[in-house]
């Protein structure tokens, strides 16, 4: 699998599991301390080829992913879950630690975070729909962020990342059902 994008990574680990993975190009940001030279090479990549943001699913790594995006319009996002991304002793967690296979797929599954905010989905759908604020609710965020693959967020930040990847009510509607289904039947 060849990919045209750009990826932005965070370190040599991540590269190298990438390129396991996929034919492609990485830029490395060496942390979450994103210097100016980082952010221009990361423009002309957008501007030229287009870019992938695939950071690790931890504070660091979506700290990356927020400076980019907002220093860099129009990337798409890969996301990987905590479980995947986990290292063989259990004690670290990255891009680097991810099967190759797994890697594919979100890159696969790479979207488009959209700037045009509609306003659809409502914080209040989201009390409902017992996805903040009550028992279960991390739960169930984390399996709404592999089923639309925006990858997991906190109460705070789930109505933003749904609004800025454009999820339709009826997307969303649909991946609650399989929710509840799998909570019912499992």
């Amino acid at each position: 699998m060849k990919l045209k994008e750009i990826i932005v990574v965070e370190g040599k680990d991540d590269t190298t599991a990438i390129k396991r993975a996929v034919d492609a190009d990485t830029i490395e940001t060496n942390g979450s301390a994103i210097n100016k030279d980082t952010i221009e090479k990361i423009k002309l990549a957008q501007k030229t080829r287009g870019v992938i943001i695939f950071t690790d699913p931890d504070f660091p790594g979506e700290k990356i992913r927020k400076t980019i995006t907002e220093n860099v319009p129009g990337c798409k996002h890969a996301f990987l879950t905590k479980e995947v991304a986990i290292s063989k002793n259990g004690k670290k967690l990255g891009v680097e630690h991810a099967d190759p296979r797994v890697i594919r797929e979100a890159l696969k599954d790479a979207q488009l975070m959209h700037e045009e905010i509609q306003e659809e989905i409502t914080q209040e759908d989201l009390v409902i729909a017992s996805l903040i604020g009550g028992a279960g609710s991390k739960e169930r965020r984390i399996r709404l962020g592999k089923l639309l693959k925006i990858g997991y967020t906190n109460g705070k930040q789930l109505h933003k990342r749904l609004m800025m990847f454009q999820i339709s009510k009826e997307k969303f509607a649909a991946a609650l059902t399989e929710i509840t289904q799998e909570e019912t039947n499992g």
